[in-house]
């Protein structure tokens, strides 16, 4: 078993948190801003988060969730081998664990549009797939 690149796991960590970050902000910001103030329009949604550093944890999660993604793919891709394909069925497998359960929650029990829980899933799941690509893409063994 080759050893593995730590240099090329944070590289791939950086550059997969960048792509989940744009995917992230346009789900959120162009796609359901309009979402998010019709729910605080009929007080469904808070106007001010309680947590006032709200985005930097968010942007913070992204980039801990791609280096998991990535030492996950690292660590697969001797059973499954290396290349897209077994990126992403890691991301996948992570994206669907992190994103489906909690929207489906929301969506069935929430009073705001299921428009909003659908947008969160799409963005963990499709930015979980779209982070694991890239780092793939950029991971080389030592």
């Amino acid at each position: 078993m080759a050893a593995v690149s730590t240099r090329r796991v944070a590289l791939g960590t950086l550059a997969g948190g960048v792509v989940w970050g744009i995917w992230s902000t346009v789900i959120n910001m162009v796609i359901l801003a309009p979402k998010y103030a019709e729910a605080q329009k009929q007080n469904l949604f808070l106007v001010e988060p309680r947590y006032p550093l709200f985005i930097a944890y968010w942007f913070v999660m992204l980039f801990l969730l791609t280096y998991i993604l990535t030492w996950v793919y690292v660590s697969v891709r001797s059973t499954l081998g290396p290349g897209p394909i077994t990126a992403l069925r890691v991301g996948l497998l992570v994206g669907f664990m992190s994103g489906f359960p909690l929207s489906l929650s929301l969506a069935t029990w929430a009073p705001f549009s299921r428009a909003i829980p659908l947008g969160w899933m799409l963005d963990l799941w499709v930015g979980a797939v779209l982070a694991t690509l890239v780092s793939a893409w950029l991971y080389k063994e030592a």
